[in-house]
């Protein structure tokens, strides 16, 4: 499955309370990493919205200074619907500090869902075995 990857560093602009990334900027920059994989295999960013969130799970925090990768991969399509796994790491791509699932869905130019007549990605390994799984139970 094509993945996307998005590189941002970490200015004290972006930091909380605490001196580290706030949820709110990573939040951003996750939903835009993970509309960029469900655009570009729809092809038309204009009919692509998000419709949830499922979750990002923060398991470390990042610190000032500290660049970051998001990656970002569909992992499962219906009618409408796209669903994106990703995750963020170290630039080496280690030590996962956020991962977690969107929904997408196609709509026409009055925000009626539409059928995008893409076919689910085909899994290349067991850890994307397991993020189609995971992605069939989110409701």
């Amino acid at each position: 499955m094509k993945k996307y990857s998005t590189t941002r560093h970490v200015k004290s602009e972006d930091l909380n309370h605490h001196g580290t990334l706030f949820a709110g900027r990573m939040s951003e920059w996750f939903v835009e990493s993970c509309f960029i994989a469900a655009a570009n295999l729809h092809g038309n960013p204009e009919e692509i919205v998000c419709v949830k969130l499922h979750g990002m799970k923060f398991s470390k925090p990042a610190k000032k200074g500290q660049i970051i990768q998001i990656t970002s991969q569909v992992v499962l399509t219906g009618t409408t619907s796209i669903k994106v796994y990703g995750k963020v790491t170290d630039i080496d791509g280690s030590d996962i500090s956020v991962d977690g699932f969107l929904s997408f869905v196609c709509v026409d130019s009055t925000g009626k869902k539409k059928a995008h007549g893409i076919v689910s990605p085909i899994p290349e390994n067991d850890e994307e075995v397991q993020l189609i799984e995971l992605a069939k139970n989110l409701i």
